[in-house]
């Protein structure tokens, strides 16, 4: 156990961005527990680093994992990843730490509940339906006489198995698709979930609340390609001017949706469309951001949502008296690239002459491979099945799109492919 002289914060799983956060509340004193919910660890996400924990706790009973928590008196219980929200939730209320409860912890990762909470709150929203039949998946998209329609899982993260679908027969291979497979977390996919399609601009909405007082921390526009296949590939994410519009706008909405979901505590993620009507959720997940580079917000933003979330639990007056109620200030353009590729095969090599370049160039703060000599390339047709993730940032916007631009002619050049 961990000295009692220092708090302790406890994350659930803390794969991919959830590796930010040890680093996080360390700088504000506190040892980090972690909790692994599965007896091994989750292949399809980047792993928690384990050596950044005072602790890991493989549990499978609740009970028995509250009373394991318990002596450490932690300051939260915060997930480490999308799959690990209820379970959060429910340690959080069991210990009587400040929590989002989990009344509506529901509602917060199934995408249907969530829609349905919103339209019972009178907030504007996407029409939907959902079934374990396909058939009725079609019938109901046939019904409302107008595609396209989305399809997608309940409850996947990161664009996976999500189809945008123009036809009946679309949409009847899209649903047969999903049904009966899991996501990425390890849940089964016993129904499908079809959504009326939004038409306009796709937002990030990056928010961190303590006690119900929220401070936006991030809007980003993504940049997509709609494929003839109908899924998404999201190109670039552009660091959002706070002071123009639709900035407003999608701040009073997502106020909007977190009072109506009860998001009182911690980080929230959220997927805004703007279309004719205004601001409508894609959905929103109360954990970090997936794309969050630590450093790299604190170049563009001046800080990051993992720390900021850190500061909720560990001072939170601190926090009330510096962000509550307000708007991020943009201190440069920034862009997060997920490069797609059009290679298919084995990697056979990666060329470091290609990654030195980009790596070299003014604006690009991180370029990270994603693949390694023996994995399976394949074209790009979701965020997952990106080749590479760049983060550039620069104060000139012209280096910035000029680099952009340089990535682009090389990140083919990235990986020789037998």
């Amino acid at each position: 156990m961990t000295s009692s002289t220092r708090p302790v914060a406890v994350v659930v799983d803390g794969y991919s961005a959830g590796n930010f956060y040890p680093a996080a509340f360390a700088a504000y004193g506190a040892d980090v527990v972690h909790v692994q919910s599965t007896p091994r660890i989750n292949p399809t996400m980047q792993a928690p680093d384990l050596t950044a924990y005072s602790r890991n706790i493989i549990c499978a009973d609740e009970s028995e994992l509250v009373e394991l928590l318990r002596p450490y008196g932690p300051l939260c219980v915060v997930p480490g990843q999308e799959g690990a929200v209820r379970l959060a939730d429910r340690l959080s209320e069991a210990l009587g730490v400040p929590s989002n409860g989990s009344a509506l912890s529901r509602a917060r990762r199934d995408k249907y509940e969530m829609i349905e909470a919103l339209r019972r709150a009178g907030v504007r929203c996407a029409g939907q339906f959902k079934s374990a039949d396909p058939a009725e998946i079609v019938d109901w998209a046939q019904e409302r006489g107008s595609y396209p329609v989305v399809v997608k899982p309940l409850s996947s993260a990161g664009s996976e198995g999500v189809v945008v679908c123009d036809s009946a027969e679309a949409v009847r291979t899209a649903a047969e698709a999903v049904l009966g497979t899991q996501d990425m977390f390890g849940g089964a996919n016993t129904e499908i979930l079809v959504q009326s399609y939004l038409r306009g601009t796709e937002y990030i909405v990056d928010t961190v609340s303590c006690a119900g007082e929220r401070y936006v921390c991030g809007v980003w526009e993504y940049e997509k390609t709609l494929l003839p296949s109908g899924k998404n590939i999201y190109n670039r994410d552009l660091l959002a001017d706070p002071d123009t519009d639709p900035v407003p706008a999608l701040t009073a909405y997502v106020d909007e949706v977190l009072a109506t979901l009860g998001v009182q505590w911690g980080p929230a993620h959220a997927e805004v469309i703007v279309t004719d009507e205004g601001p409508v959720l894609v959905e929103i997940g109360t954990r970090l951001n997936g794309n969050i580079n630590a450093p790299f917000h604190d170049v563009c933003l001046g800080h990051n949502q993992a720390a900021l979330t850190a500061q909720v639990y560990a001072r939170p007056d601190e926090f009330r008296a510096a962000y509550a109620g307000r708007v991020y200030r943009r201190l440069q353009p920034a862009v997060v690239y997920n490069t797609p590729t059009e290679l298919d095969g084995v990697v056979a090599s990666v060329d470091e002459t290609a990654v030195a370049e980009i790596r070299g160039l003014e604006s690009v703060f991180f370029a990270g491979v994603k693949l390694a000599p023996g994995a399976r390339i394949r074209p790009t047709v979701d965020l997952m099945t990106s080749s590479m993730k760049v983060f550039l940032t620069a104060p000139d916007d012209h280096v910035l799109e000029a680099d952009y631009e340089k990535v682009r002619s090389l990140k083919d050049a990235v990986y020789r492919v037998a």
